[in-house]
């Protein structure tokens, strides 16, 4: 089993596998270890990565880059209509109100959503990861900010799930690169020591985050995390583009602003020059030739000078710090140590302003372009069965407060609660009560949308449904478990009505012992009178365990405390008060859970045959790109070549194209063989019921070899049924559930078991002979019916049946 661990940036991307010898960041084709995060379209292939990056000055409105932050938003959303200017290619709506990339391909106009762009370089990553690994790659872990919204990480899961990656966790950068700095150390403070706090900071190529965490020996806690989400590396470069781009203005007369290509070759200039001016602090010259219009420009910028141009953003740096240090409620003197990554660190007045911050020098032990991937590496291989790994627990932090509202009984009022509050540990579970007649509806949102990155506040409206009063017409007590998984999605996971059970039923269902007490009452911090919350752990043990610092953490608020640190409170009764030693003896209720079925309407959510055509069209993509890539190859410099060169180059093209083929031949003859071995059960089971009729064609046979072709039909239809069942939830892409071969060998077994039972002939019957006056005088002569004859009599014998033979059968033949 592979294990990878992708780092999907803003403007590259990184590859982490696990080896026997530990975590490795592997090079692409071109040996390098970086990707560049651009796919560009041409008329007979695309290309990802490298070659992309290279056409894109050449090729600058088919070229794609720069999309990440597109994902799980409207076209019509403020940020993408921003960004929209500043991009060499289009975006125009989707169907669904998404954001499109328009581009030529195939010397044809195509429209792909930004779930298909990512997918695509998802699909050369996983080339890369599988080329090193020599091994398929299915399996991985993906990096994603930790101030991405649900609606954003489920559409990076449904780019995923497009390219056939099972994507095991969605995992926080910050909480990535800690994993990576954390899991090596062996001088951390014990459990039941004080922790050890490090803060990270990463700026990347779009974003600013930080995140404190806290150490002990064998696991990781993150107390909070701050971000700038529009405060990167390229806001530097984009001040020396304008800078420089008036510069040329007055001195050249030239606008670079108004031709595409132009201000593409301005930014790479202005990006290699922030670089040099990182390690030199001299005069650094900007030298472009045939800028525009056949005309050579100059420039030169020293790093004073840079610094003074980007002193508003350097102020902006202090803002997220002061945030998590509020938000943990640390000081200064507590954190132990500073570590930085990404790209943009690499800036000394960035580096100067988080050290002055913090009283003390900054620490850059780690990778600060590969860590994240690193750790995404490293949490792929502790949720692998294939890898052992030094045992080390994750809890992972809640960055926006997310609160559920319903409908009170009171027609004019609606029920609101926090269920998780900012930085609430993650992945977790919790358990609402709701006293309810009948079906309700919970809507979750943000908070705080201002603290939100996203236009939207609202996550998703949940229905429970076929909820009832008790028999006596009093309210039913519902469960519903609300939960943030390991991606960092909230969901209303499970919803169960409880219900009473009598004692004559005890005996037949099963129960669980529920004590009540008389004067019961709900939490009183709830607004609700009708509902009541309690805990429960998500997963393992590890991932919900706290330390003392739990309580200053999270303000105080509305969660119970958690399990190490839970204070009796006699004004708060929950559904584990049984735990307790009862103050007076309890009438014991039997009762069961009913589990009710769950509505969800996501504020963004690709719908399933969506989904579906995007990942056929992607096989369609790669399949069409490696014929037109082999077919050139093929005129070209594959004339003179070699015998063993076609065969490595026709096994590639099988290795794709087998599948595709077998899947097409199946899709077309698997719906013939299910009709005919639809048929063929209607017509024993015909038979079937015409002998229980005690029809005459068929009362000669044995009651009990009868029996074995109704047990033996009853058997097929409940396969079929299953078979069929299973193959509808299946894409035309995928493998099919059930093959040909295995229907026909049912076919066979059916005829196999049946055909001998149906067709027994009846037993000759010897007719009393008549004297016949006339035999000595002629040779007329009368004899038994022949056998032909008799078999006239019996039913068609070719496997067809008439109508009117037909009796209905209960199948599924869709």
């Amino acid at each position: 089993m592979a294990v990878v661990g992708f780092d999907l940036g803003f403007q590259s991307c990184y590859i982490a596998v696990a080896r026997a010898g530990g975590i490795e960041t592997v090079a692409n084709e071109f040996s390098d270890r970086c990707t560049p995060s651009v796919v560009s379209f041409g008329s007979k292939n695309r290309a990802i990565g490298v070659a992309a990056k290279n056409q894109q000055i050449t090729h600058a409105h088919n070229t794609v880059s720069n999309f990440k932050r597109f994902h799980g938003r409207a076209f019509n959303d403020p940020f993408v209509q921003k960004e929209k200017e500043k991009l060499s290619y289009d975006l125009v709506p989707m169907k669904n109100g998404g954001v499109g990339v328009k581009v030529m391909y195939m010397d044809e106009e195509h429209i792909f959503s930004v779930e298909q762009i990512s997918a695509m370089l998802l699909t050369k990553l996983k080339e890369t990861a599988e080329s090193n690994l020599k091994k398929p790659v299915t399996d991985c872990v993906i990096s994603v900010p930790s101030f991405f919204t649900d609606a954003e990480r489920r559409s990076l899961l449904d780019a995923a799930q497009i390219v056939g990656l099972n994507c095991l966790r969605l995992m926080n950068d910050m909480t990535a690169v800690a994993l990576n700095y954390g899991i090596y150390k062996q001088d951390l403070p014990a459990p039941e020591e004080k922790p050890r706090i490090v803060v990270f900071v990463d700026m990347g190529h779009s974003a600013f985050q930080v995140s404190a965490c806290a150490f002990n020996k064998s696991k990781l806690k993150v107390l909070g995390t701050a971000f700038d989400p529009f405060l990167g590396g390229r806001n530097f470069d984009g001040k020396l583009v304008d800078y420089f781009c008036a510069e040329i203005k007055s001195k050249y007369k030239l606008d670079p602003k108004t031709k595409v290509r132009a201000l593409l070759r301005l930014y790479q200039e202005c990006e290699k020059l922030k670089k040099l001016m990182s390690s030199n602090s001299t005069d650094i010259p900007l030298n472009i030739e045939c800028f525009m219009n056949d005309t050579d420009v100059s420039g030169k910028m020293n790093r004073s000078q840079f610094e003074e141009l980007c002193a508003d953003l350097l102020q902006r740096i202090e803002m997220p710090l002061l945030s998590l240090m509020e938000q943990t409620q640390l000081k200064v003197e507590d954190v132990n140590a500073v570590e930085i990554v990404g790209g943009a660190t690499r800036i000394p007045a960035v580096k100067e302003r988080i050290a002055k911050f913090f009283g003390k020098d900054v620490s850059t032990t780690l990778n600060a372009d590969e860590a994240i991937a690193r750790g995404c590496a490293l949490q792929c291989a502790i949720l692998s069965p294939a890898f052992k790994v030094r045992e080390f627990s994750v809890t992972d932090a809640t960055p926006f407060p997310i609160s559920l509202l319903w409908n009170t009984e009171a027609e004019d009022t609606e029920g609101v609660h926090e269920v998780f509050s900012r930085n609430h540990a993650a992945p977790f579970s919790k358990v609402l009560t709701f006293y309810r007649k009948g079906p309700f509806e919970l809507e979750a949102f943000y908070s705080d949308p201002n603290g939100v990155p996203y236009p939207e506040s609202k996550i998703g409206r949940y229905v429970i449904q076929n909820v009832a009063a008790q028999k006596d017409g009093e309210k039913s007590k519902v469960k519903v478990k609300v939960r943030v998984n390991t991606h960092g999605i909230f969901s209303v996971s499970t919803a169960s009505m409880v219900e009473p059970v009598k004692s004559e039923e005890c005996e037949d269902v099963s129960v669980e012992t529920e004590v009540e007490s008389q004067d019961q009452r709900p939490i009183e911090n709830l607004s609700d009178k009708n509902i009541q919350q309690e805990n429960s752990e998500a997963g393992t043990q590890s991932q919900v365990q706290t330390d003392g610092q739990q309580t200053s953490q999270s303000p105080p608020s509305s969660e119970p405390p958690s399990e190490e640190n839970k204070i009796p409170d006699v004004k708060k009764t929950n559904e584990k008060k049984g735990d307790q030693p009862p103050e007076a003896k309890k009438p014991k209720i039997k009762v069961k859970n009913v589990e009710l079925p769950i509505e969800a309407n996501l504020v963004w959510q690709l719908g399933k045959d969506l989904l579906n055509m995007y990942i056929e069209t992607e096989d369609l993509q790669g399949f069409s790109a490696l014929l037109a890539e082999t077919e050139g190859w093929l005129y070209e410099e594959g004339e003179d070549e070699a015998k063993q060169v076609y065969v490595e180059k026709l096994e590639d093209l099988k290795k794709l194209g087998t599948p595709i083929e077998m899947r097409y031949q199946e899709a077309e003859e698997r719906p013939r063989l299910l009709q005919e071995l639809g048929h063929r059960l209607q017509y024993y089971a015909t038979i079937a019921g015409e002998f229980r009729n005690k029809d005459e064609k068929y009362i000669h046979i044995d009651e009990m070899e009868m029996m074995k072709v109704e047990k033996c039909v009853s058997e097929v239809v409940e396969w079929m049924n299953n078979a069929v069942s299973a193959q509808a939830k299946k894409s035309l892409d995928q493998d099919p559930a059930v093959h040909s071969s295995e229907i026909k060998a049912k076919l066979q077994e059916l005829n196999n078991v049946c055909e001998p039972v149906v067709t027994q002939p009846k037993p000759k019957v010897d007719s009393p002979k008549e004297e016949n006056p006339l035999s000595e005088q002629s040779d007329y002569k009368t004899e038994d019916m022949g056998e032909d004859d008799k078999n006239s009599e019996m039913p068609q014998q070719n496997g067809e049946c008439h109508p009117s033979d037909q009796n209905t059968i209960n199948m599924d033949l869709d």
